[in-house]
């Protein structure tokens, strides 16, 4: 199963669609698709795809329960749809997620067992055979780099990385390198980068000079996606990805916002082929 977190410590909407429309790619392809919504923000996946309904129910079962083993219900029953993609939708009870876990270590503490908050997601899914049922894991964590992250990678042990191509957007992927080889010693895994994503480009010298930097720094830049509001603020009116909005809510075809989904479908097979690779 090709398995990878979309994370950028920016953060955005630019990382939510990313990892929406990658989704969408991989059903065109033919792929059964799971996605994990694990941010807390109103304006996450679960808004995106319009799976949102229970967010803030206080009596819903939620993926931090089945985390802490404290469920509700079956793990199925927390997966809702759309577009073809299956998603595990965010709950507010996620902005405590630190709090629980850690109050669940302590308590196996006490009995002498040993309990790692950091790779509870992972359990879950093994446990609920996600590897056999899908054959993509697409995790959408919030911008910080907390708990919640630790799990996502824990599960996934892959990254994309979307960015703005600046000087800004240069020096947090330099973070995030920092970032990903601090976890991998303090979670003892090792995590790679599938693919790093310049977003909002627009083909100046200075974000070519940024890019030519990254790729003699060894990332993999597959593509540049071009700067797209219009289309991105309409897939979130809609709550859609840019396939369904392009399809259903645009009058006439444009065709930048096909080449933007035509570099959307090379990515994801991209993706998929250097996992292929590395495996």
């Amino acid at each position: 199963m090709l398995a990878y977190t979309v994370y950028s410590e920016a953060g955005g909407v630019g990382k939510t669609t990313l990892a929406a429309n990658l989704a969408k790619a991989d059903v065109r392809a033919g792929k059964d698709v799971l996605m994990i919504d694990l941010d807390t923000q109103e304006a996450s996946l679960s808004y995106l795809l319009d799976v949102d309904e229970d967010r803030d129910d206080e009596t819903a079962d939620s993926l931090l329960r089945h985390m802490i083993e404290r469920p509700r219900g079956d793990f199925e029953d927390l997966i809702k749809s759309s577009e073809g993609i299956d998603i595990i939708p965010a709950h507010n009870i996620l902005e405590y997620a630190s709090k629980h876990l850690r109050r669940r270590e302590e308590e196996a503490a006490d009995f002498g067992e040993s309990w790692n908050p950091n790779k509870q997601l992972l359990r879950v899914l093994r446990e609920a055979g996600v590897h056999e049922q899908y054959d993509t894991l697409i995790v959408d964590p919030p911008a910080s780099a907390d708990i919640k992250l630790h799990n996502a990678i824990h599960a996934t042990r892959h990254l994309v990385i979307p960015f703005e191509p600046s000087g800004k957007g240069y020096e947090s992927v330099q973070g995030l390198d920092q970032l990903v080889g601090g976890l991998e010693e303090q979670l003892g895994i090792e995590v790679g980068v599938l693919a790093v994503v310049p977003n909002r480009y627009k083909g100046m010298n200075d974000q070519e000079r940024f890019l030519e930097q990254l790729q003699n720094d060894g990332w993999d830049v597959p593509i540049k996606l071009r700067e797209r509001s219009s289309m991105l603020e309409g897939c979130w009116a809609e709550q859609c990805t840019a396939y369904r909005y392009i399809e259903k809510h645009r009058k006439r075809e444009r065709d930048h916002e096909l080449d933007t989904i035509e570099k959307i479908d090379k990515l994801a097979d991209h993706i998929r082929q250097t996992k292929a690779v590395e495996a």
